[in-house]
């Protein structure tokens, strides 16, 4: 079995110095979903309204992500409104609507509980908690979290991180979570709680991998075009766990190429507001972009003297 993930499906309304969209599609779990489609079979659990468009459900059922987990109540969707300045590493909540979101319970349907690979995206971490606690022995669990978590339900977290393999964050959570100022620091901290391996997502610089005994560090693809960072993080971690799914390599060097193929779908959704770039994406680009990848970062070892 693929993967399951657990997280949001929104609404978002987006303002960027290159444009602005209203109302558009979004959500942690929609991103990672349509992201990790390309490379294996998706399930999704969440929830949304009964204002949630059917061009929606269509598109998600396009990608062949498997809906029997979504769930449709009475009530709005999740809805989220934002605002990017220049610096796009960073985006202004302006506006956050939970709706039905707010008294989400995942249940875990019986077929998703043997999924091999769980992304816990960025949701309550007593939810996550309960998550867990449905599955069987899934053979990699990652999880996903954000500053708010952090700071109101830190204990809560610290017991997810224990059962987790793969924590992803960004760098200010890393410092936030830990206290500690250095990154390197903050790694061996988080690592001590039980994570295997920490992956610190960077925006514009890239990506770090930290694990007991190694670092490695990927850059983001140069882009002359960024129009909406949103999401990146998430369609990031599909790519990532869509690419370990496909290959079954969780090796060092596995998840050093899979950092890379997450690293090239995020650099294809920022091209775009919503989903609208993934819609258009072409697989043949994907593995053209990670040869570019590739050749970017490639030098060569030392001579003799």
């Amino acid at each position: 079995m693929g993967i399951l993930v657990v997280g949001s499906v929104a609404f978002d309304s987006v303002e960027t110095p290159f444009g602005k969209m209203d109302s558009i599609l979004g959500g942690s779990a929609t991103y990672f979903s349509t992201s990790a489609s390309f490379f294996t079979d998706v399930s999704l659990v969440a929830v949304v309204g009964d204002d949630f468009q059917e061009e929606h459900i269509d598109f998600l059922r396009s990608r062949n992500i498997d809906l029997t987990g979504l769930s449709r109540v009475n009530g709005k969707t999740f809805h989220w409104k934002g605002k990017y300045g220049y610096d796009l590493n960073e985006a202004q909540t302006l506006e956050t609507h939970l709706n039905v979101f707010e008294s989400f319970k995942p249940v875990i349907p019986a077929l998703y509980a043997g999924a091999d690979y769980l992304f816990l995206a960025n949701i309550d971490p007593e939810l996550q908690m309960e998550v867990l606690n449905q599955m069987q022995k899934p053979r990699v669990v990652a999880c996903d979290t954000m500053n708010f978590w952090i700071s109101s339900k830190r204990e809560a977290l610290k017991k997810v991180v224990e059962r987790v393999d793969i924590l992803i964050i960004n760098e200010g959570e890393a410092r936030q979570f830990t206290g500690e100022a250095n990154l390197v620091k903050a790694a061996k901290s988080i690592l001590a709680m039980g994570a295997k391996t920490l992956i610190i997502k960077r925006g514009e610089y890239g990506v770090l991998m930290f694990t007991d005994s190694t670092i490695f560090a990927a850059p983001a693809y140069p882009l002359e075009e960024v129009f909406d960072p949103t999401g990146a993080g998430d369609t990031f971690a599909g790519g990532f766990m869509g690419y370990l799914a496909n290959t079954g390599d969780t090796s060092e060097e596995g998840i050093r190429q899979a950092i890379i193929f997450g690293s090239v779908m995020a650099s294809f959704n920022v091209e775009d507001f919503s989903l609208n770039r993934l819609k258009k994406l072409d697989y043949k680009e994907i593995e053209s972009r990670y040869r570019g990848f590739k050749k970017m970062t490639h030098f060569e070892g030392l001579s003799s003297r």
